[in-house]
């Protein structure tokens, strides 16, 4: 049984990760290279709990950028995007040593693109095959990546009940990358939740403060999508969403995710050698390979010009007017 917290019990996740993100990573002077025993109750491949490259991964990530004094956070985050999109067992980790807590939710990963006739690099809802940092890929990459500013944008109004509309505001947190993930700001990489506004019109709502010059606003139905795929970007559900941009609301830390190419070519050429990546030291969830068969990385290099040629073969046809809302009966 792994061990449980009273900090927990009183406090709650919320309240300490508050406390202690601002604090500072106190623990940081003291012998923190190895991990400590309560969090090394945490490690393992089951439901719950983080593989040890990740951890490993993501714990020197973290320490380099506080001994750089480029983070004073005092949690830090993983993602393990070879296991299953979902609620059991969840695959986005949030760490706060100084207090001894680990809280693990569902993220969604990169849902990729089929350019027909040309290339199929979609990824399911479950379990992603491809991974890449291509301009435009719609690919989740691995690798290291610090969070940096939040930006908060109207996305549109929805019914939230009977008579009774609702503003949806959502905010991104973006994420800057370090070697491989360097292009992250230029691809929009960040995180956010996992909801929009589907379906829209135009309602005429003048006194609205997003009303456009016209007095209209962008009126539609609210999709969340926590069990879905992004466009490359980490999505969290509304509720946690909340929870971790507080913690790194003016206060950046490290995500760290995981798999990498070098992972990935790991993995692959041991499925190809009819091999457990075990064998070769390599990691990956054993339910999503087994659905998989073998993962690939795109590399932006080779997937880019691909892409753009795609564009240039089939130009987008020119935008729409967005319709007027209908009525509503009475």
């Amino acid at each position: 049984m792994r061990p449980k917290f009273s900090i927990f019990k009183h406090l709650g996740f919320a309240a300490v990760t508050a406390s202690l993100c601002a604090a500072g990573p106190a623990f940081a002077s003291s012998n923190a290279s190895a991990i400590p025993g309560w969090l090394a109750a945490y490690v393992g491949e089951g439901n719950g709990q983080i593989a040890p490259v990740v951890l490993e991964r993501a714990r020197a990530l973290y320490l380099q950028k506080v001994a750089e004094g480029r983070v004073r956070n005092a949690c830090y985050f993983a993602m393990d995007a070879t296991r299953p999109n979902g609620t059991a067992g969840g695959r986005f980790y949030m760490i706060c040593e100084a207090a001894q807590s680990f809280r693990v939710i569902s993220a969604g990963h990169g849902g990729g693109r089929n350019l027909p006739g040309v290339v199929n690099f979609s990824n399911g809802r479950e379990c992603a095959k491809n991974f890449g940092n291509a301009m435009d890929s719609n690919l989740t990459a691995g690798g290291a990546y610090l969070t940096n500013e939040i930006k908060t944008t109207f996305k549109g109004y929805y019914r939230a009940s009977t008579n009774q509309d609702a503003v949806l505001t959502r905010s991104f947190v973006q994420f800057d990358g370090i070697g491989d993930t360097a292009n992250a700001r230029q691809r929009a990489i960040g995180g956010h939740a996992a909801a929009l506004v589907s379906g829209i019109c135009m309602q005429k709502k003048p006194e609205s403060p997003y009303a456009n010059r016209e007095g209209y606003v962008p009126f539609g139905k609210l999709v969340t999508y926590a069990g879905g795929r992004s466009d490359g970007c980490t999505s969290w559900s509304p509720e946690d969403a909340v929870q971790v941009l507080s913690m790194v609301k003016d206060n950046p830390t490290t995500i760290y995710i995981y798999p990498e190419a070098r992972d990935i070519s790991a993995v692959a050429h041991a499925v190809a050698s009819g091999q457990s990546p075990t064998k070769n030291g390599s990691y990956w969830n054993a339910s999503c390979l087994s659905e998989i068969g073998s993962p690939q990385f795109w590399p932006k290099e080779k997937l880019e010009p691909i892409i753009a040629q795609y564009k240039q073969d089939h130009p987008a046809p020119p935008p729409r007017p967005i319709p007027l809302c209908e009525p509503l009966s009475n």
